[in-house]
């Protein structure tokens, strides 16, 4: 008997390591495979953000004074 370590991809939890997806795991994949479990759901607030982002940049909230640098008076 050769004693080999095995890494499997939703093979079983007799194997020595797992491979997973990182988007699978946190929730980005809109239909994981069987094997996945995700320990996030990350997608919602992904997109959450980008769409809050995307209408402060619209309605010119974002960048406000206090998200900016500003410049220096020349003498």
């Amino acid at each position: 008997i050769v004693d080999i370590p095995t890494i499997g991809i939703g093979a079983s939890p007799a194997c020595d390591g797992q491979i997973l997806v990182l988007e699978d795991m946190l929730g980005l994949s809109p239909k994981p495979p069987k094997f996945v479990k995700e320990f996030a759901t990350l997608g919602d607030q992904i997109s959450g953000a980008a769409e809050a982002y995307a209408r402060e940049v619209r309605a010119r909230t974002f960048p406000a004074v206090e998200n900016t640098y500003g410049m220096k008076k020349v003498k």
